[in-house]
């Protein structure tokens, strides 16, 4: 306590960041991720190279992902959009299938229901499809950042100021106390993270909650 009570304005500044690297990861993700989804689920061909191939972007290790982005990119090393970049692809690689499996759910019997009421394509995907895929994407979100929040840490061994600068500090001097309250903030920072996507969720689907109180 003593030391996380003389660091707290440090703490503050690489849980900001740390959460920054995070999340805009998980929104690009999900951004490239939904027309994708899409296009498996539209097209049944295209569901298992485009669900195989983006889940094989998962296996690549972080650290060697880290390393080529700014070979890639041209970018500094150092650079954060390095990093978020590179958890935009896992992102993706674990959105995918989800967004796939959501609009998958949807009742066929919805879906034409909506055709026969006149509803154009784009308008039936905003306004039905997707809406009724909510909680299972929603589901994949949860996963996703919380994988985001702990793979984010890899990159304090490549110089990036995050909480995971207080493992390597902590190794470095044999301390346990940064070690400690980087792992405690990295677990409030996820738990915060999958109480605001599921809240989101519940926001988004109230007829869910209708259907729990009858």
């Amino acid at each position: 306590m003593t030391w996380f009570l003389g660091h707290l304005p440090q703490l503050g500044s690489l849980l900001l960041t740390h959460a920054v690297l995070a999340v805009i990861p998980l929104l690009v993700g999900l951004a490239v991720a939904l027309p994708l989804g899409w296009l498996a689920q539209r097209y049944r061909w295209l569901r298992a190279p485009l669900v195989a191939g983006t889940g094989l972007l998962y296996t690549i290790p972080s650290l060697a992902l880290f390393v080529l982005m700014p070979l890639v990119l041209g970018t500094g090393i150092l650079d954060p959009i390095n990093v978020v970049i590179a958890l935009s692809v896992y992102t993706v690689a674990l959105l995918v299938r989800t967004v796939a499996d959501g609009l998958a759910a949807v009742p066929d019997e919805v879906v034409q229901a909506a055709t026969a009421m006149g509803v154009g394509p784009a308008r039936r995907f905003f306004t039905v499809e997707l809406p009724l895929a909510v909680p299972v994407i929603a589901a994949g979100l949860r996963v996703a950042a919380v994988s985001n929040v702990s793979v984010v840490s890899v990159a304090a061994l490549l110089g990036i100021a995050q909480l995971g600068s207080l493992f390597t500090d902590g190794f470095a001097r044999d301390f346990v106390d940064p070690i400690l309250v980087g792992i405690v903030a990295c677990m409030v920072l996820a738990l915060t993270l999958d109480v605001v996507i599921l809240s989101l969720s519940r926001v988004l689907t109230p007829w869910t909650r209708r259907g729990r109180t009858a």
